[in-house]
C-alpha cells in the first residue's frame, strides 16, 4: 500500500491493486423511445433559466454543430454537455418547433 500526505495532513492509503473506476455515460431514457425532450431547468445556476435539450440521437460532432444551429436560432449562448444541449434563457417552445422542422419527434418536458 501506498501512503501520501493531504493538504490536511492525513496520510490516506491506496491499493495497487485495486482496479480503476471508470463510469459510462448512461444513455437518455428518452433516447430508447425515439422521443426528444425539451426542459427548463434552473439547479445550480443562480435561478437563471436553461433550456435543455435531451434524447438526441446523435453522435458528438452532429451534436455540436445542431447545437451551434439552435444557438443561433435563439439568439443567446449556450453548450454542449454529457450528450445534451443547452441553451441559456427560456426558449423552448421555440427549440420544440425548429426540432420537429428537422424531423425530430420533440417534446415539452416538466409544466
Amino acid at each position: 500500500m501506498k501512503s501520501y500526505p493531504t493538504a490536511r495532513g492525513v496520510v490516506l492509503r491506496k491499493s495497487p491493486s485495486a482496479p480503476a473506476r471508470t463510469q459510462a455515460a448512461p444513455a437518455p431514457a428518452s433516447a430508447a423511445t425515439g422521443r426528444v425532450r425539451v426542459a427548463r431547468e434552473v439547479a445550480g445556476r443562480g435561478g437563471k433559466a436553461v433550456s435543455v435539450v435531451l434524447g438526441l440521437p446523435l453522435a458528438a460532432a452532429e451534436l455540436e454543430s445542431l447545437g451551434r444551429e439552435l444557438k443561433k436560432l435563439c439568439g443567446a449562448g449556450g453548450a454542449v454537455r454529457e450528450g445534451r444541449i443547452e441553451i441559456q434563457g427560456e426558449h423552448r417552445d421555440r427549440l420544440v418547433e425548429a426540432l420537429r422542422q428537422r424531423g425530430y419527434d420533440a417534446k415539452r418536458s416538466g409544466g
